[in-house]
């Protein structure tokens, strides 16, 4: 059964083995209980879902997931706290651990983690039921955006993402068009999922605190959206470049983005069919209306050699 990790008891841990937590780590713990509860409940988590877990931690938040799902793939960079979770969930043989960095950079993912989701993913149940890939973390600010940007890349997504991150990222997450939060990863997280905020948590809910208020966050993998993306990897980077200079005129990140590939008079013909005012502004642009935009600029590029087919 898992141990209510309060303050007093992570303080008295930390103390008897003379460690202290690494916020250059990410490492601040979600010591109210009803928080916790709300987390792990938030990630519907059912006997037949795989469970990606990034920050083990103590492993608060592993035991009660374990206990209900078919595995969980849990990631730490932390050698040392691990071990102090591996302590805490003895005799839970559906837990694999991983002491590394989920990021092998900003953009891509550490392979052997994924391939230890698939192969979890691959086990049919005795019902014959099909595993669901699940990411449910209290993750560390710092890895928050590029590991949702690159799951969304990866063949198979999860079915859900549950997750706490700072707050102003889970703002930028749930933004809508024309609100100073709607931007890049708006755009990107939108167009293949339905997302919502869950909860707003303080600071004093955590140990030790961060300096900015924190929130639980749900994104659903809608795969009708996902099929209608045509080339994932381009739409990801026409996101990113048409925010790359947020307030500019829509018309001059369209030249910035494709200088060397769309020649200017085409995006002005490319303005002119979609409508646009010369005076309009990325941020005001709706998910639909975006997408339109998109794909007339990839086909601009399609219509070069594959070399030359660039986002700048």
């Amino acid at each position: 059964m898992a141990v209510n990790q309060t303050q007093s008891y992570l303080m008295a841990k930390f103390e008897a083995m003379g460690i202290r937590p690494q916020t250059r780590l990410g490492q601040n713990f979600l010591i109210d209980l009803n928080l916790l509860r709300l987390l792990h409940e938030s990630g519907n988590i059912e006997k037949n879902d795989v469970v990606l877990e990034v920050g083990t931690g103590t492993g608060s938040l592993t035991a009660p997931m374990a206990e209900k799902a078919a595995a969980v793939i849990t990631v730490d960079v932390d050698p040392v706290m691990q071990n102090l979770a591996k302590q805490e969930l003895f005799g839970h043989d559906n837990v694999r651990f991983f002491n590394c960095d989920i990021l092998k950079n900003k953009n891509k993912l550490r392979q052997e983690v994924l391939d230890a989701v698939y192969e979890e993913l691959a086990i049919p149940l005795s019902d014959g039921t099909k595993r669901r890939f699940k990411l449910v973390s209290n993750l560390p600010y710092s890895i928050a955006t590029p590991l949702i940007t690159n799951l969304l890349l990866t063949e198979h997504p999860p079915v859900l993402m549950c997750v706490t991150i700072q707050k102003e990222l889970a703002d930028r997450i749930t933004a809508k068009p024309g609100k100073k939060d709607w931007g890049a990863l708006s755009l990107w997280t939108q167009s293949q999922c339905r997302t919502e905020i869950v909860r707003i948590m303080p600071p004093n809910v955590f140990f030790p605190r961060p300096k900015v208020d924190s929130a639980i966050v749900r994104l659903f993998l809608d795969e009708k959206k996902r099929a209608k993306i045509p080339d994932l990897k381009y739409w990801n980077e026409f996101s990113r470049a048409i925010f790359f200079h947020r307030r500019k005129f829509l018309r001059a990140e369209l030249c910035s983005a494709f200088k060397d590939t769309i020649p200017k008079l085409r995006i002005d013909e490319i303005m002119a069919e979609m409508h646009f005012d010369a005076n309009v502004r990325a941020e005001t642009l709706p998910l639909k209306t975006m997408q339109q935009l998109a794909e007339l600029c990839r086909k601009e590029l399609l219509k070069l050699p594959e070399k030359e087919r660039k986002i700048l």
